[in-house]
């Protein structure tokens, strides 16, 4: 059982939100690290004491594919500190005691205390190890990300930027470079949220950290079955677009013909001028292999709200 299972029939927002974690933490230094395998069910699993060094190996050669160049994410500088340790994939505390927590990112969560770590559990771990990892001796600079600077739990929320030889590195894009985080459904502006989507995009295509086995590749839309298993918790998509329907205030884009028990994500009218911006046309999508992100929720069959246009990729195009 994980983490984020006692809220799995709660509301998205609550869901998405919950306070509630386990209390393992990773405090540093020193840290030992698993090296990334695939296990019997195909998820990340711990192997030797060399875990560590091929872990930062892993960094390393993210950050090798690239010269580090400024950000397109973060605005004003809203905190700064030592980290102290590491509490989940994305949260970790800073050396005055305020806890801090990355915008823009979804981990795997940490498993329950007393339960059997299955493969979600394991990356969960592999997760809050990683960002150990990056934490470790580093001065953090914390950039907002929302109006307000902190969430309802009073926890930091923003972009963190780690100094290094080579100038400030951000967080989330070396999380996301290594295969240990995925996109959120809100990931800043357009320029911020196409820096992350590339560098996981990047990591999925390698086979990186937590893509290296099927549990974290997109479920397909093919198996409503497989997609409603997920309610509750974020999830990638992929599959071919059916036929697209309006009724009222939204637009259906549906993945099969029967509403009732197929995959469809749904748009809001509202919010269709800002998909146009962004030159994607849901009108247009009938016929288009496209990857979804969001969260799982269920309405006759599994469906994912897409606000942001950021949350539909066109897969065929690749």
């Amino acid at each position: 059982m994980l983490c984020d299972d006692l809220t799995k029939l709660s509301p998205p927002n609550a869901a998405r939100e919950s306070p509630k974690r386990c209390p393992s933490s990773a405090v540093f230094p020193p840290l030992a690290l698993p090296a990334m395998r695939v296990g019997s069910k195909g998820v990340p699993a711990a192997a030797s004491a060399t875990g560590f060094a091929l872990m930062l190996g892993m960094f390393a050669a993210a950050g090798q594919e690239r010269p580090l160049q400024a950000s397109a994410c973060g605005g004003a500088i809203i905190a700064r500190g030592a980290a102290t340790r590491a509490l989940d994939g994305r949260s970790f505390v800073l050396a005055d005691g305020r806890e801090v927590r990355l915008a823009a990112i979804e981990v795997p969560p940490l498993p329950l205390p007393g339960h059997t770590t299955d493969g979600a559990a394991g990356g969960g771990e592999a997760a809050r190890q990683g960002l150990g990892a990056l934490l470790a001796g580093s001065e953090i600079v914390l950039r907002q990300a929302e109006a307000q600077p902190t969430d309802r739990y009073g926890r930091l929320v923003g972009y963190g930027f780690r100094a290094g030889p080579n100038g400030d590195s951000l967080l989330q894009s070396d999380l996301l470079a290594a295969g240990f985080a995925r996109v959120a459904v809100r990931a800043g502006d357009r320029a911020c949220a196409a820096e992350l989507l590339g560098r996981e995009t990047s990591a999925r295509r390698g086979k990186l950290g937590l893509w290296a086995g099927p549990y974290y590749e997109s479920l397909d839309a093919e198996h409503p079955a497989d997609v409603l298993a997920q309610r509750g918790r974020f999830a990638l998509v992929e599959g071919k677009v059916v036929s697209v329907r309006e009724s009222g205030p939204i637009i259906y884009v549906n993945f099969g013909r029967h509403w009732a028990t197929d995959f469809t994500v749904t748009i809001l009218k509202r919010n269709e001028r800002n998909f146009l911006a962004a030159g994607l046309e849901p009108r247009k999508l009938a016929g288009r292999r496209v990857l979804v992100r969001g969260w799982i929720e269920e309405r006759g069959g599994p469906w994912i709200e897409a606000a942001r246009p950021e949350q539909i990729e066109l897969a065929d195009s690749e």
